[in-house]
């Protein structure tokens, strides 16, 4: 049952940005998703995906990027439908980043990037008639931007857990999406690299007017360097706005089963402070 909330002001689904329309998704006869509908999520923003591990975030974004069918609703992007657009299409303006990427892969960061940014040339996107010299130049300087170019030479299996994760980012904004969907991409990053790629995602988005999703868990994260957030709970919606407006003391309780505050920092940025569990009694009623 979804049971969502807005705190946003209507918006039509004309408007520029990514729209979820009664959305369903069900494994067997198991509903994970259900009937998920959003105001829009609008291009040159950051909205952070929030919710208890088996709410439906990964099978949001799987769905959103088209390698999950919907058993029901539709999704659009700019007043379009997205299910639609050829596939083709559909991959080089929606691209998804797992949070597991693959191992064992003995290419070198540059050239990865370099094969990314070409595969999406070969579906027609961008010009066709680029060097190799053009090629690897363009990857260099997306590496450069998230701060790894000193990683271009190394093979990506001997990259940490964390770096190979930053090339994979490399690897999807090379492709120049309008859709950048991200599943825990600070999860195996170590504080100052969490820091900067989101700040990196904010001016990326920003500069490149996409949308961008990112499944996030830590909450203070998306209170601080997200513009929207959503939160999910048991396969439907619960918040969709501000995140000073959707994570609230009540939100807390209901989805994640904590007693928190939320207080501005020195410099005004809120922040969650947990003081304890949920009493047995509230959490019963979950």
């Amino acid at each position: 049952m979804n049971t969502m909330t807005t705190t946003t002001t209507t918006t039509t689904t004309r408007a520029p940005g990514l729209s979820i329309h009664d959305l369903t998704v069900r494994y067997g006869r198991r509903r994970i998703l259900d009937s998920l509908a959003a105001g829009v999520l609008p291009r040159g923003e950051v909205t952070a995906l929030l919710g208890p591990n088996g709410s439906g975030k990964s099978t949001l974004l799987r769905t959103l990027a088209g390698l999950t069918a919907a058993s029901g609703g539709r999704l659009t992007l700019d007043g379009e439908t997205l299910a639609l657009s050829p596939s083709g299409a559909r991959s080089h303006s929606v691209v998804y980043l797992p949070q597991a990427l693959p191992a064992g892969v003995r290419l070198q960061v540059l050239e990865s990037v370099r094969v990314a940014y070409c595969a999406t040339r070969s579906h027609g996107f961008g010009s066709t008639h680029t060097t190799r010299d053009a090629d690897i130049a363009h990857a260099l300087s997306v590496l450069q931007r998230l701060g790894i170019g000193d990683l271009a030479q190394r093979s990506l299996d001997q990259l940490s857990g964390g770096q190979r994760q930053l090339a994979g980012i490399a690897q999807a904004l090379v492709r120049d999406p309008q859709v950048l969907l991200l599943d825990e991409p600070l999860s195996a990053l170590d504080l100052n690299h969490q820091f900067h790629v989101m700040q990196m995602l904010r001016d990326e988005t920003r500069r490149r007017n996409m949308v961008t999703v990112v499944v996030l868990h830590d909450i203070n994260t998306a209170l601080r360097a997200c513009d929207r957030a959503m939160l999910l709970n048991r396969g439907g919606i619960v918040g969709f706005g501000r995140p000073a407006d959707v994570v609230t003391p009540d939100s807390l309780m209901d989805v994640f089963g904590v007693v928190a505050r939320i207080e501005p920092c020195s410099r005004g940025t809120h922040q969650i402070l947990i003081d304890g569990l949920a009493p047995q009694a509230d959490m019963a009623s979950r």
